[in-house]
């Protein structure tokens, strides 16, 4: 008859082995499903992207949109400090968030110049372009991030060929409060956005989330857009994220330098 210390060592072994087994499978399932997970990642990327520039319909198959995509999309580095394209890195491979996260390849952030509360800014970012059948640019999308209520909203923001009109903008990723800061992704209200100006005829930022709805007759109607019912903080998160990257510390030089045929 086996003692009571027996019993006990043979219940720990048992449950070891199959701890171990367990984990042997789990890992191995992350190993084999790491590529997939990169493969889904980069195609729900790139539909985000035709999204926001309106092209393409959302119901299509994932082939149909990396082929769309690849068709209709070009992707080009860009150096946030120069303002201009770059070939340091290869825009199809580049992760700018990643990169924000490497102390050799970002840039800390002050206070005073860290509106958009991301602590760290990439080196170099990727932008990409729709162009028209005679090579000029139709619409430029920008990648945007910023803080909001409860999480970093991470999103696109593609501008028409004049630099200034606002095509689409949206968010692919946040963890923002359901049906309050969450309405960033209600199509009504990314529906109110295209069509809105960036800047104001003196070529200042003046693009703004309001509280409350857009009063038709206000001189500023045009670089104004309803607020977020309940969601104030959000509401001032995309606002600062917006005025950020549209500044010379985000794309702001880079987009004088396109309008000056510089970049």
């Amino acid at each position: 008859m086996s003692s009571p210390n027996e019993s006990t060592a043979r219940t720990l072994l048992v449950a070891l082995l199959v701890c171990l087994v367990c984990s042997v499978f789990v890992a191995g399932a992350a190993v084999a499903l790491r590529p997939i997970q990169i493969e889904n990642s980069q195609l729900d990327k790139q539909r985000n992207i035709l999204a926001i520039a309106g092209i393409g319909d959302p119901g299509m198959s994932g082939p149909e949109v990396q082929a769309l995509f690849n068709e209709r999309i070009i992707a080009r580095l860009v150096d946030l400090e120069t303002g201009r394209f770059s070939d340091e890195h290869d825009p199809q491979t580049f992760d700018p968030v990643a990169a924000a996260k490497d102390p050799a390849m970002s840039k800390n952030l002050t206070g005073g110049e860290d509106i958009a509360s991301i602590n760290r800014r990439e080196n170099f970012s990727v932008v990409y372009i729709v162009e028209s059948d005679n090579q000029e640019m139709e619409t430029l999308i920008l990648p945007v991030r910023g803080y909001g209520l409860w999480s970093t909203l991470h999103g696109f923001l593609a501008l028409q060929g004049d630099l200034n009109t606002v095509q689409g903008f949206g968010f692919y990723q946040h963890a923002e409060t359901p049906g309050l800061g969450g309405e960033v992704d209600n199509p009504n209200w990314r529906g109110l956005w295209p069509g809105k100006e960036i800047f104001n005829d003196d070529g200042q930022l003046a693009i703004r989330v309001i509280k409350g709805n857009v009063d038709a007759s206000n001189p500023n109607a045009d670089h104004q857009v309803d607020g977020l019912a309940g969601a104030t903080l959000t509401a001032n998160g995309v606002n600062n994220l917006l005025h950020y990257w549209l500044s010379e510390n985000g794309f702001g030089s880079f987009i004088d330098n396109l309008r000056s045929g510089e970049a």
